[in-house]
């Protein structure tokens, strides 16, 4: 670059450290000056014009992505301009930066390597550039990152860079429109430039956000599909839990549709012994009210064949007679008025053993079902003549054929099958009160002794057949 140019261009090379060039070809010129005794210019003295400015720019893109701490003092009142503003304001203040400071130039570097550029990754790591990459923005990058070589490299960009055409010889009016002109150009391309790099940092917090949005999604995917399981594993338990109290509920209400049945029949047995208790109780009542009548009968409830003048008879007299006073009440145990006596008394009760009266006197000429009528005919003509109650107990254990016999004022039982007659008019003995007259009619001998023990008075049942006969 001539220094005419650089006389006539000063606007571009404002605030940056100018190159000692025009000064050290004078020098050269005259010979004057020694080589060792000049210092050692910075890096970025040594790059041309396009390759500075375009190296000031980037690095007014990059400043934002550097920590407060690592810009420099004098450049921090720049950041809060856009970055082709912050260029052009603060053009030699961040040329002296990069050529003076180190750390600054670092912070630069490493954060151009954090972005995404194919350019800058294949700058940092030394690489092959694409002969189609633009030469400039090949410098400039190169300046900054300085990898190994980087001299060499910045040397090969700025020699690709095609030379600038000779101005024409013309009037001076056309040349300064024309630099109007490119420097409008340039910085037309420093806007778009500059817009280009906002929108790629735009682009990398927006891939960070997208980074991190979908990492949320993940989450709350992990999180769903957690809580969906715990949402099936709580409706398994409750249905666990509905089906075992839908269990124990019907356990529950079986149970207390047996406490009820147990309850209605504990109820139906206090109704059935409070009946039997009152009908015990009247039945007591019924015979006690005719004990005031009947007492001298009540005294001689069970007969015998002597009296106390038939004592006194054999005391004072000589020969007294065998047979009892005709007029006495002295009855023998086969004697059918002995049974008219005991039908007598208040309230009695009659329970006949049907089969063992039957079959003794007419088992041999009658069939079971004639002998039951007979039978059953006779004690309701007693019925009638008396105010007795009177029952009458049949062997049910064998199939009984014809209709079952009935007459007026005689209760007619059968015993249920594993049960006998016999045990069934002792139990009708043992139910009646204390002090009630029962007459049990039997010729079982076994029947007779049970009977007496529970209160009753045994007859035979030939007397019976005689009675019947007889009235």
């Amino acid at each position: 670059m001539s220094s005419g140019d650089e006389t006539s261009d000063p606007g571009p090379d404002a605030g940056l450290p100018e190159a000692p060039a025009a000064s050290a070809a004078g020098d050269d010129a005259s010979g004057e000056g020694d080589p060792a005794e000049r210092t050692e210019p910075g890096p970025i003295v040594f790059l041309t014009e396009p390759v500075r400015r375009r190296a000031v720019e980037i690095a007014a893109v990059a400043m934002p992505g550097l920590a407060q701490a690592r810009v420099p003092a004098r450049l921090r009142r720049f950041m809060k301009f856009s970055p082709p503003k912050r260029a052009k304001l603060a053009r030699g203040e961040l040329a002296a930066a990069l050529d003076r400071d180190e750390e600054f130039r670092a912070g630069l570097a490493e954060v151009l390597a954090s972005t995404d550029s194919p350019l800058v990754a294949v700058i940092g790591e030394g690489g092959a550039v694409s002969p189609m990459a633009d030469p400039v923005e090949v410098a400039a990058l190169t300046y900054l990152l300085r990898p190994d070589g980087w001299r060499d490299l910045i040397a090969s960009a700025v020699d690709a860079i095609p030379d600038a055409p000779e101005a024409p010889a013309a009037p001076a009016a056309p040349d300064e429109a024309g630099q109007r002109r490119i420097a409008s150009l340039e910085k037309e391309n420093g806007k778009l430039r500059g817009a280009l790099a906002d929108q790629r940092t735009a682009a990398g917090v927006l891939q960070e956000d997208l980074r991190r949005a979908r990492r949320d999604l993940r989450d709350a995917e992990e999180r769903a599909a957690k809580a969906a399981g715990d949402l099936a594993a709580e409706k398994g338990r409750l249905k666990h839990a509905e089906t075992e109290r839908r269990s124990e509920r019907r356990r529950l209400d079986a149970e207390v549709e047996s406490l009820r049945g147990q309850l209605d029949r504990i109820r139906k047995a206090d109704k059935e012994t409070e009946r039997l208790a009152s009908v015990r109780l009247w039945l007591l009542m019924e015979t006690l009210s005719g004990a005031a009548t009947g007492l001298r009968r009540e005294l001689g409830l069970e007969p015998v064949d002597d009296r106390p003048a038939d004592y006194i008879a054999e005391e004072y007299c000589d020969d007294p007679e065998e047979r009892p006073f005709e007029g006495s009440r002295g009855l023998g145990q086969a004697d059918p008025q002995r049974l008219d006596h005991l039908l007598s008394l208040p309230n009695p009760h009659l329970i006949v053993d049907g089969y063992n009266v039957t079959i003794s006197a007419w088992g041999e000429t009658l069939t079971l079902e004639q002998q039951r009528n007979r039978l059953v005919q006779g004690l309701g003509a007693a019925a009638a003549q008396t105010n007795a109650e009177v029952t009458v107990v049949f062997d049910g254990a064998d199939a009984i054929f014809g209709a079952k016999p009935s007459a007026r004022g005689v209760r007619v039982l059968f015993s249920a099958k594993g049960q006998i007659a016999d045990d069934v008019v002792v139990e009708l003995a043992r139910v009646e009160p204390e002090g009630r007259p029962v007459i049990v009619v039997s010729s079982d001998q076994e029947v007779a002794d049970r009977a007496r023990r529970e209160g009753a008075y045994p007859v035979p049942s030939a007397v019976l057949v005689k009675w019947m006969q007889r009235t």
